[in-house]
């Protein structure tokens, strides 16, 4: 699993529908999510740490679940069925305040609710909580954040390969990994090889 972090909304440039757009930990991929605008609004409200006037329904649902003597450790978007997401919510009891004695939490007391992406990343946003997404789903949904630095890495890497013969590799592993390389040293190069390919 791939712990992902909301990296903001935007804005479906054809359909101009709001976009939840989460992003890995190498800042490398992300992943866009469809929502619509009242979705939007409750990830916005998250992202911003405001206390509204009046309770927002994901508000409402952070203080029912601490009403409940529950938290939410984490969320897990775990698939994609018909080219929607699915998620769940990873609930367990809260620890025990100061002063009371700690029990182990049974395996049995967790609970794992289904729940839209949109409203598990709100939640997941006012309580604090990680998001996590499967790697299969990160592999098959997520867009390159940086498309130019992707080809200049692998321009830079064909470069280098182009620049490096084998002897130099060869010489390049044995200083990495002595062991490796026969104690007699890398074979040399005949008389009319060059280096490249």
């Amino acid at each position: 699993m791939v712990e992902m972090r909301v990296a903001g909304i935007a804005l479906d440039a054809a359909s101009r529908s709001p976009i939840v757009l989460l992003r890995d930990p190498a800042g490398r991929r992300q992943v866009p999510i469809w929502i619509d605008q009242a979705q939007a609004q409750n990830i916005l409200a998250g992202l911003a740490d405001e206390t509204p006037p009046r309770p927002l329904s994901h508000d409402l649902m952070a203080t029912l679940l601490e009403a409940g003597g529950l938290q939410l450790d984490r969320v897990i978007i775990h698939a994609i069925e018909e080219s929607t997401f699915r998620a769940v919510l990873k609930l367990s009891p809260c620890p025990p305040a100061e002063g009371e004695s700690a029990q182990p939490l049974a395996e049995e007391e967790s609970l794992e609710i289904d729940a839209r992406p949109s409203d598990a990343i709100a939640l997941a946003l006012r309580t604090g909580s990680s998001i996590w997404m499967l790697e299969e789903v990160v592999a098959d949904a997520s867009i390159p954040v940086d498309a130019e630095a992707d080809a200049e890495d692998r321009e830079d890497f064909r470069r280098f390969l182009d620049s490096t013969s084998p002897a130099d590799l060869v010489r390049h592993l044995s200083r990495a990994q002595p062991d490796v390389i026969p104690k007699d040293g890398p074979p040399e190069e005949k008389p009319g090889e060059t280096g490249g390919d």
